[in-house]
């Protein structure tokens, strides 16, 4: 029975996390765009995002984008070096070792303010 392994949690993360970054990126177009209705309109959405429940949207939105690029790298090693597909594993505990390295005080310093 296959349990999956690194292989498939990187394609995985990388799926989910590129989804997240472009629903992102589609809201923000969106909202964007409500500066045609005037500034008091686009304002008042605008407003929504001083909640601190966006704040930790945002960490989230940080560590989506961090972590795609970070894999970003590893499949792009991958794809130029082909003699590394056998150290796979190695590569994504890599991605996760830095991700976290850079990610942690990032959000420390996000989410700061909350506390």
């Amino acid at each position: 029975m296959y349990r999956g392994g690194a292989g498939q949690w990187a394609w995985i993360l990388h799926r989910v996390t590129g989804v997240g970054v472009l629903l992102f990126l589609l809201i923000h177009i969106l909202d964007t765009g409500l500066v045609l209705f005037g500034a008091e309109v686009y304002d008042r959405v605008v407003k929504i995002y001083t909640h601190p429940l966006f704040r930790v949207g945002e960490v989230g939105l940080a560590a989506a984008v961090l972590y795609h690029a970070l894999n970003g790298i590893r499949i792009t090693l991958l794809d130029f070096y082909p003699e590394l597909s056998g150290r796979q594993r190695e590569l994504f505990y890599g991605v996760v070792a830095l991700f976290v390295l850079l990610f942690l005080p990032g959000a420390y310093l996000m989410l700061r303010p909350l506390f």
